[in-house]
């Protein structure tokens, strides 16, 4: 395992510099002049070249590319243009809040859509099974935004029951009850999709699972129910599982740009679309870097949890 995890590692790290290589030549090849933001109409050609030498855009592309990586590896993610403050110091917090929204998410994803996957699945064909599988089409189908703007206008606008947005109140110490009040529908909605996803996952595993022998065989021996649903059933199942969750954390970063823009939460989502309006290429590559490694480290995990559950995966 040891020596796998290692070349899996090294592996990465040619893949994180190709992703690199090519954000960084997206951003460069998208439309418009950072610089243009910073001066009047009326500035001249000599101010313009001068804002571009401070902004570090006066080299060619590859030049400016070796830079940001030379002070990447020591840690530097440069100024950002919008703020003129160091990436490493807006970073943090709006990486904090985006990991609250995404463990909120997978938190109540699974734990509703895993017991009520194993429930259509043993229950397959009833009453029960496909009203629940028609729920999750249907919540496959939604569009988030839509969801989104729905649920503010419902619980927010009209009902009061809840604020429009924000991670605490105006004014007030945030408290965990303010804090909760804020999150719910963000994480209701980034929860709608990957809850329906998965439950259809776990009821198809689980179906294929209830269908084998060995579980007939379990049953015979006159083991209980849990025992063979947990420890002969689930367990088998997880390998799929696993799979779907390690490719749907990085999904959900990329929701959380809509859902965050939306409930105007302060996550690195909307730390993206400013960015991308004020030309921010610092501050997009930090954005891109933290997910293309989110992306490497969550196959790293799953490829480990595979050989936890499943004795016959050997590395």
């Amino acid at each position: 395992m040891g020596k796998y995890l290692i070349r899996r590692i090294l592996i990465a790290i040619p893949v994180l510099l190709m992703v690199t290589v090519f954000c960084f030549g997206m951003v460069n090849l998208a439309p418009g002049d950072p610089s243009d933001l910073y001066l009047s109409q009326n500035a001249t050609q000599v101010q313009k070249q001068e804002m571009k030498k401070n902004l570090g855009l006066d080299k060619p592309v590859y030049i400016q590319y070796v830079k940001w990586l030379e002070k990447t590896f020591q840690g530097d993610l440069g100024f950002s243009f919008a703020s003129r403050t160091p990436v490493t110091e807006v970073i943090p917090a709006k990486l904090a809040a985006t990991v609250e929204l995404l463990i909120c998410t997978l938190i109540l994803s699974y734990a509703l859509a895993i017991p009520l996957g194993i429930v259509c699945a043993r229950h397959q064909g009833g009453w029960l099974d496909n009203t629940i599988t028609g729920v999750s089409f249907l919540g496959v189908s939604i569009p988030g935004f839509f969801f989104g703007l729905g649920m503010v206008y419902i619980f927010a606008v009209e009902l009061h029951w809840l604020p429009t947005g924000g991670m605490s109140s105006l004014g007030q110490s945030s408290g965990f009850l303010d804090r909760l009040s804020h999150i719910i529908m963000p994480t209701i909605v980034l929860s709608l999709f990957y809850c329906s996803n998965m439950l259809r996952y776990v009821r198809s595993s689980m179906i294929d699972i209830f269908s084998e022998n060995y579980m007939r065989t379990a049953v015979s021996k006159g083991l209980s129910k849990k025992v063979v649903l947990w420890r002969h059933g689930f367990r088998n199942a997880l390998v799929p599982i696993i799979t779907v969750i390690s490719s749907d954390i990085p999904k959900m970063l990329g929701g959380a740009v809509v859902t965050e823009q939306i409930f105007s939460w302060p996550g690195l989502g909307q730390l993206t679309i400013s960015s991308i309006g004020s030309r921010d290429y610092p501050m997009l590559m930090a954005i891109n870097l933290i997910a293309a490694v989110g992306v490497l480290i969550c196959n790293l995990v799953a490829d480990v949890l595979y050989a936890v559950v499943d004795p016959r995966i050997r590395y």
